[in-house]
């Protein structure tokens, strides 16, 4: 779709890049000629990313562990970056969590735990570069993962809603502040693509593919759909679209509402199940992190 080494000298962070939807528009970028720096918490695991895609693809994959929350760390991880390679030319916001519960059941700390990661993480490191990039006179893109709930809300996950919707605001707010600088801002909303994490915290008991029967389109989303839109908006070309999230999620939301409406059917003991999945699935990435 896109000629050979579209995004040459283009030096692009990716936070969350060692898993998922991160680690899958990190092998798009990386195909097409991109210098990559992968943030996430998991260390060995970003490693593990980099030798795949560089295996795969050749070129360049820097790996930085940092836990975004922390500000300072999160500075301390851009000026590495600025000293080692120059200055990036794209930052995509992926890092993420998400659970889904009862919102009358969420404790502060769970309600912390996806706020801190979302809305200030992704606060923090949008700072970090979007004012070196005004201090050096850079121009620059911003690429956020959101959902479509920045739209509609949704139940049983409203500290992401919450949190997407922030950084949905930001998007718009900054790409009218920073738009004198050459600094462009947009997001992306993808609706149900097949990632492990997503399914483990958001469909512990059922599939991906199970919502593809929902979609006005009748499937799920395929991952190249999400790279070729990724690469759009990071690519020369349509340096005059900013302020835009993107629904990329064959019009689901608008058919569907695209949220967890459908589980007020599920009673005291599906949430108590769901629940006893979902902390399994958290001991196991916490035993993950500690390798």
């Amino acid at each position: 779709m896109f000629k050979e080494g579209l995004l040459q000298g283009k030096r692009i962070l990716i936070t969350g890049g060692g898993t998922g939807l991160g680690k899958e528009i990190a092998a798009g970028y990386l195909a097409l000629g991109a210098e990559l720096w992968l943030a996430g918490r998991r260390g060995p695991v970003l490693e593990e990313t980099a030798r795949t895609l560089m295996r795969a693809h050749g070129g360049m994959v820097r790996t930085h562990a940092v836990d975004i929350r922390d500000a300072q760390a999160v500075d301390a991880m851009v000026q590495r970056i600025w000293d080692e390679s120059g200055p990036l030319t794209g930052l995509v916001n992926n890092a993420a969590g998400n659970f889904i519960s009862p919102t009358k059941d969420l404790s502060t700390n769970g309600f912390n735990a996806i706020a801190s990661i979302v809305f200030h993480g992704t606060f923090y490191v949008t700072h970090a570069v979007g004012r070196r990039w005004i201090a050096g006179g850079h121009k620059g893109s911003v690429i956020s993962i959101l959902v479509t709930w920045v739209w509609t809300g949704s139940p049983y996950v409203v500290p992401s809603a919450m949190s997407k919707a922030g950084v949905h605001v930001m998007t718009k707010s900054l790409a009218v502040e920073w738009g004198k600088y050459g600094i462009r801002l947009n997001a992306i909303a993808p609706g149900q693509f097949p990632t492990e994490g997503a399914v483990k915290r958001l469909r512990p008991e059922g599939k991906a593919e199970d919502l593809g029967a929902r979609n006005p389109m009748r499937r799920i989303g395929q991952m190249p759909e999400l790279q070729n839109l990724a690469t759009f908006l990071m690519a020369e070309g349509c340096d005059w679209l900013s302020g835009e999230t993107i629904a990329l999620d064959g019009a689901g939301w608008l058919a569907t509402g695209g949220n967890f409406s459908e589980l007020d059917r599920l009673s005291d003991a599906d949430w108590e199940r769901m629940r006893a999945l979902i902390k399994a699935q958290n001991e196991k990435d916490r035993a993950g992190r500690g390798a």
